[in-house]
């Protein structure tokens, strides 16, 4: 049997909820995978807006997304992701499909410049309130890396304050049976009541 990735798990997912025309955000560009996804998910006649506080991040993003066609698609944001809902055009709020975090740190950059959990729980607030009805926030967790281990536990923490009749929250693990080993997790916006 093959073995899924969490990252190709994650995408699974917010592709299930992702059709042409939508918004979706990438709250940590990192080297612009997510990005290239929800790009092509959206289709050309939808947006995504990205963030990263790295110039690199934009910079390896950009030429990713370069490389795929699909540059006209994506707003590349250089800016902390708590700081998202000034990025974001009013009009957008409430209409926001998926939103995807991938924490930890750059790969192949400065291993000291980290996703912090005061900023993540931010822009995970911030999210919520940009979603539309039935959308998903996707966060890739890492505790085995220096500031991981806190930030896993303060994010797990986070979901299980989520209200129930609003939001229903899943962490999948890593095949990997370890603690320091990744872990996902899904939080699903339900359809508003009447």
């Amino acid at each position: 049997m093959k073995r899924i990735s969490l990252l190709d798990f994650a995408h699974d997912i917010v592709g299930s909820y992702l059709e042409p025309g939508d918004i979706a955000l990438d709250a940590t560009l990192g080297n612009g995978h997510d990005t290239v996804f929800l790009a092509r998910s959206v289709g050309a006649g939808g947006h995504v807006l990205g963030f990263d506080i790295q110039q690199q991040a934009l910079i390896n993003s950009y030429q990713r997304l370069l490389q795929h066609d699909l540059q006209r698609r994506v707003t590349l944001c250089r800016a902390s992701h708590a700081d998202m809902l000034s990025h974001i055009p009013e009009q957008w709020h409430g209409r926001v499909r998926a939103v995807m975090f991938n924490l930890g740190y750059l790969p192949g950059a400065d291993k000291t410049v980290i996703t912090r959990i005061e900023s993540t729980l931010a822009a995970l607030d911030a999210a919520c309130g940009l979603l539309a009805p039935r959308a998903v926030i996707t966060v890739l967790a890492y505790p085995g890396h220096s500031g991981g281990d806190l930030e896993t536990e303060q994010l797990a923490a986070w979901c299980r304050q989520l209200d129930e009749t609003r939001f229903a929250s899943e962490v999948v693990l890593s095949s990997h049976d370890k603690p320091s080993a990744p872990r996902l997790f899904v939080i699903r916006k339900q359809a508003d009541l009447l």
